[in-house]
């Protein structure tokens, strides 16, 4: 049974604030490069590291003794103690206002933006909406919204499924396989202990999952990689994402677009060609 969720007591998080401050190293960009399928290169002082490298630097660490059964740190502190057992990246926007280079020393401030309680098709759900902002010695380079939900672990079966649409056709595609190294890899570089994406045990027997599960943001940094290859290596100024669905290893998944009058329409899907993130990016 979950503790219930007192959103009073919750919601006294809002306007919170940490800042944290890393070196874009070149071994980092390195890895990362690796793990977005890019020419890992030898990366000297002063070239762009890959768009996304803020979320692997300047991440929380705990002792162990201080994380709990899901491999998160224990509830509280910066973000709030939501009792909800499941925790997952929903979505966000972001803002590419310059590139972030290899030596810079780069310092996040984050802040508590929002808390809000809504109910789903799977029980209580909180959401958690935290506002960062990344500089380096240019100063300001993104500007980023992250929504955080908490959910309940439901133990009864899914409803069935509907038949679901015909797959979105895309002008742009890449495919590759979820592979668990892959996931293992993306885990290490931004130091993420959830067991969802390296504990197949946990994550299918503990969480009722039928494999590991894709991260949220390396799917959310392989498209904002593809929409800036496709505009001759330009960030979208705004680039605003939201998971669909889980994305699972160990199958093929792609990497679409789709030209607009306003930008770009973008999404990963699996196997069967089906969205498991949509988002949106305009120059």
């Amino acid at each position: 049974m979950t503790e219930r969720l007192d959103i009073d007591h919750l919601r006294q998080w809002i306007g919170r604030s940490t800042e944290a401050t890393d070196i874009v190293t070149a071994q980092l960009v390195k890895g990362l490069r690796a793990t977005l399928f890019q020419e890992v290169g030898e990366p000297r002082a002063g070239d762009a590291a890959p768009f996304t490298v803020h979320w692997c630097l300047a991440q929380p660490v705990f002792p162990m003794s201080m994380l709990g059964p899901d491999g998160h740190p224990t509830r509280g502190g910066f973000l709030p103690p939501v009792p909800l057992p499941r925790r997952m990246w929903a979505g966000g926007e972001i803002e590419f206002l310059q590139p972030l280079r290899v030596g810079d020393e780069s310092t996040r401030t984050s802040r508590i933006a929002d808390v809000q309680v809504k109910s789903g098709s799977t029980g209580t759900l909180c959401f958690v909406s935290v506002e960062h902002s990344i500089s380096s010695p240019r100063g300001l380079a993104i500007r980023e919204r992250q929504d955080i939900v908490y959910r309940e672990m439901t133990s009864s079966a899914p409803a069935p499924a509907k038949a679901p649409p015909p797959p979105p056709k895309a002008q742009h595609r890449e495919t590759h396989v979820s592979d668990p190294v892959l996931l293992f890899r993306y885990s290490a570089l931004t130091f993420n202990g959830h067991r969802i994406h390296y504990d197949r045990d946990y994550v299918t027997k503990v969480e009722g999952y039928p494999g590991l599960i894709f991260h949220g943001p390396l799917q959310a940094a392989l498209i904002i990689e593809m929409a800036a290859k496709l505009h001759g290596g330009k960030a979208p100024k705004r680039f605003t994402y939201r998971g669909v669905q889980p994305l699972f290893e160990g199958t093929e998944f792609s990497v679409n677009a789709n030209e607009t009058e306003a930008g770009m329409e973008l999404w990963t899907a699996n196997a069967e060609g089906q969205p498991t993130m949509k988002g949106t990016a305009v120059w």
